[in-house]
């Protein structure tokens, strides 16, 4: 019976096997480069979550200020209108593969503002594809740092070599 690479096991404890799809994953979970969008007082939380006591670099995860060099864009707190051109804009400015992160009620769904507030865009899904939702008004660091361990997960288990 023949087993896949990925599941051979080797005498040497120092070698490994895997298949070019699962190297690919792996390095690319390991290396999350995020383009934070903060809006308002998510922003807070996220940057709170960008400092030593979190460490965030452990997970590869290190805040670019371009998005020409992130892979990730973090939407926190309130969309608006206003701003949705611009979250497109940058959104299609990242390289593929990318993704999305909305953090907070706000960015999630319009927050306490959805009601009333003509301004503001019902949830950043309306404006470009959201792959992880953080939940939370204001959501602490502690979920942030779940959300991009889920998104881990989810790159961990793509397809990137086939979906073309």
């Amino acid at each position: 019976m023949q087993t896949s690479p990925s599941t051979q096991k080797s005498a040497d404890p120092g070698v490994m096997f895997l298949t070019a799809e699962e190297l690919l994953n792996w390095s690319r979970s390991s290396s999350l480069w995020p383009l934070t969008f903060g809006l308002a007082c998510c922003a807070i939380e996220m940057m709170g979550a960008m400092t030593s006591s979190y460490d965030l670099e452990r997970f590869g995860i290190f805040p670019r200020p371009s998005p020409r060099q992130a892979d990730i864009m973090i939407i926190s707190g309130t969309v608006t209108y206003k701003m949705a051109d611009r979250i497109r804009r940058l959104y299609e400015q990242m390289a593929e593969p990318r993704y999305v992160i909305s953090m907070g009620s706000c960015a999630n769904c319009g927050g306490p503002y959805w009601q009333h507030g003509y301004h503001v865009v019902k949830g950043v899904d309306r404006i470009i594809p959201v792959d992880v939702y953080v939940p939370g008004c204001p959501p602490r660091p502690e979920a942030l740092i779940d959300g991009f361990l889920k998104l881990q997960e989810k790159i961990r288990t793509e397809h990137p070599l086939f979906n073309k």
